[in-house]
């Protein structure tokens, strides 16, 4: 048989964390929190299903949900959004983004991708019939390059992917990057296809610069966010998308042939839990803690952290250990060290291999105490 993914295998993540249970090792590969949700979200779920909310939503999601999204999104980026024909409820982000490019990619288009990526971008462009074009994000600090952006837009160009805050690299955007994207995407009429899914997770009193504050640039954006990556439920697969009438009429052209629809008990009691801020605005300060320990706790390794000023995780160099490439170094911290971690190559196209680890912090604090334990030996 053709394989349409002749080079695609089984994901790093499953991998990882599949040695982390081989070998007993503390998993902080796959981006996943190991503590409890909050037990109000958890009870409306459960009341939800006991009220009878267990059959098929509509297609693009409860209208309830979609009117606490519009109100949020109001209240944040001060962008006011039309819920019945704006607001389009996915299964996860991932599903948000494999419908978008289903829906907008034709055959030969090309799709504008920074490295190192999250994983799924170049299957789905490629499935879609587009063409990736990977520009790599310039280490350690991963900023864009944006003359060479310019360099390689041509007349097939349809889409530029960005991702801000940053996985795996914990970069954020600056004003300048926000300026940049919209002059760019404006002067060559391209559609921005912005993945924010850890918006609420960021740190230093750094701002996240979202496409829907931009005015001029909303016309020309699709932005993806994430309830699981926000309320701690990354197995609930729920996310949302956010674009403009014609964008989004296309878009659930593809999601009702996907998914159709999303969890319906998980939707009801989600419009209710968004009623109350102080369920979403305190995320920044609490991973920023996550991040601090984490850090407290490695300090005197050999492992050098990289700035991280947003999502869950935490690039460490070990250049200064091992000259062997990551990949071999994530297996033998497993092995023989006893925690997982991810290979930051495994993300790029031309798989760079920077001597960079990535450390998922979403975890109790026990548990990174006792990662920071080991790895503070090494």
């Amino acid at each position: 048989m053709h394989s349409k993914l002749p080079d695609v295998g089984t994901t790093i993540f499953a991998i990882m964390s599949k040695m982390a249970v081989d070998n007993n090792a503390i998993n902080l590969s796959q981006g996943f929190p190991d503590f409890p949700l909050d037990s109000t979200l958890v009870n409306l779920v459960s009341k939800a299903m006991q009220d009878g909310y267990n059959q098929y939503a509509p297609m693009p999601g409860l209208p309830a949900l979609r009117q606490v999204i519009a109100e949020v999104i109001q209240s944040t980026y001060h962008k006011s959004v039309e819920a019945e024909t704006e607001i389009t409820v996915t299964a996860g982000g991932t599903q948000a983004l494999f419908s978008i490019l289903q829906a907008l990619v034709h055959l030969g288009d090309e799709v504008i991708v920074f490295d190192p990526a999250y994983d799924s971008y170049n299957p789905a462009i490629r499935l879609s019939g587009g063409v990736p074009v990977h520009i790599n994000l310039k280490a350690p600090a991963f900023n864009i390059d944006w003359e060479e952006v310019t360099s390689k837009i041509t007349s097939r160009t349809k889409i530029i992917m960005v991702n801000t805050p940053h996985n795996p690299s914990g970069a954020v955007f600056s004003e300048k990057d926000i300026q940049e994207l919209e002059r760019i995407a404006l002067k060559h009429n391209l559609i921005v296809l912005s993945d924010e899914v850890y918006e609420r997770i960021i740190f230093d009193d750094k701002k996240h610069y979202s496409v829907l504050e931009r005015p001029a640039l909303t016309n020309n954006s699709i932005a993806v966010f994430s309830f699981g990556k926000t309320f701690h439920a990354t197995g609930w697969k729920t996310g949302y998308v956010v674009a403009p009438p014609t964008l989004t009429k296309e878009i659930r052209k593809a999601h009702q042939f996907i998914v159709f629809s999303v969890n319906t008990p998980i939707q009801v009691a989600l419009a209710e839990y968004m009623k109350t801020p102080s369920h979403y605005n305190s995320l920044g300060k609490f991973y920023q803690q996550k991040r601090d320990q984490f850090l407290s706790y490695i300090k005197g390794s050999s492992l050098q952290p990289l700035n991280c000023y947003g999502s869950y995780f935490q690039l460490l160099s070990y250049e200064s250990i091992s000259k062997q490439a990551d990949m071999a170094m994530a297996e033998e911290l497993t092995i023989k060290h006893k925690v997982a971690s991810i290979p930051v190559s495994v993300f790029y196209q031309d798989k760079s291999d920077n001597k960079l680890l990535r450390f998922c912090f979403a975890k109790k604090d026990e548990t990174l105490e006792k990662a920071g334990d080991i790895l503070r030996k090494i």
